[in-house]
């Protein structure tokens, strides 16, 4: 787990005065705030906000709401929320009104571990009083919700050892199942993809590679559309790049990030959600594919407080 990356030992007092005087009087003292907010856990900024209330008897939130906009805001506020909760907010979004963005479903669940996905499903309980589950079942469809329902399952192998008659054995049914009706044998897919470990998963494209003459990602791409693909590719994406989710997400965000506009709200969850997590592999791997680095690539894609604070979490 990555560490507060202050040089100052972690002061809750300290920190709770520092972000009462830069929201009060005339005018806001952003550095300050971003100072604060970028230099702490998770875990730290959440004392910080209970700590807030307790002293001032006001909500720390609704103090940032008042003084901030935009994508900066957004940020800042993200970041008083505690990881999980912060996940299961942008399921809830990725659902809520008309049309859903299926993208962030995939993200999400398909690159979490069991623990992460238990976690979420818990925080989603407790944050909106409804399961996970049934939100998925009622605004996701066919293939791409029977995939992302096994993985809510959070039953997938996480162990090390690989079977290789098994592999070959799953190479055949995926083969079995894709063979001119991809998406007619689902089962075999979500069975495999969503509970075997990513080792084994590995073998198992070899092994597909070997029987077939083409790789996985190949027939996925030739058999299925839309979100179901989104769905398989970032699995296969995931156990290609061997269990190398770092640099799938460096993959993401460098998507977010480039032609004309950003997607700001993947930048912000990404960022968010792997600060603790695997940022720093996320940054060199990051390099090693782009050949630039994450944080100037922010820099000049971003600008304002949204990018001083952004850059100051990637440090």
């Amino acid at each position: 787990q990555a560490k507060a990356k202050s040089h100052q030992r972690f002061d809750v007092d300290r920190d709770v005065k520092k972000l009462h005087k830069a929201c009060k009087g005339m005018g806001t003292d952003e550095a300050a705030i971003i100072e604060v907010l970028s230099s702490r856990t998770s875990d730290e900024r959440l004392q910080i906000k209970n700590k807030y209330k307790a002293t001032y008897g006001k909500d720390l939130e609704e103090v940032l709401k008042n003084e901030l906009s935009g994508n900066f805001e957004k940020t800042a506020l993200a970041l008083l929320d505690h990881p999980n909760e912060y996940a299961a907010q942008q399921l809830q979004k990725a659902m809520k009104g008309l049309g859903t963005d299926e993208t962030v479903l995939i993200e999400v669940l398909c690159t979490r571990s069991n623990k992460e996905i238990i976690a979420i499903k818990e925080a989603y309980q407790k944050l909106f009083d409804r399961s996970l589950e049934s939100d998925i079942k009622g605004d996701t469809s066919g293939n791409l919700r029977k995939i992302l329902l096994a993985l809510l399952q959070a039953s997938r192998d996480e162990g090390d050892n690989i079977d290789k008659d098994l592999a070959g054995q799953d190479a055949k049914d995926l083969y079995d199942a894709g063979e001119g009706r991809w998406g007619t044998e689902e089962l075999a897919f979500n069975e495999v993809l969503a509970r075997r470990s990513l080792n084994q998963l590995q073998a198992t494209f070899q092994a597909y590679q070997i029987l077939i003459g083409k790789d996985i990602e190949e027939a996925i791409e030739e058999e299925t559309s839309g979100n179901l693909k989104k769905a398989y590719l970032t699995i296969a994406c995931q156990v290609r790049c061997a269990r190398d989710r770092e640099g799938y997400f460096a993959e993401c965000l460098y998507k977010s990030m480039e032609g004309t506009g950003t997607d700001e709200e993947t930048l912000i969850r990404i960022i968010l959600t792997r600060a603790e997590v695997d940022l720093q592999g996320i940054k060199a791997k990051f390099q090693e594919k782009y050949q630039k680095s994450l944080s100037d690539m922010v820099r000049s894609d971003t600008s304002g407080d949204f990018q001083k604070l952004l850059v100051a979490l990637l440090h």
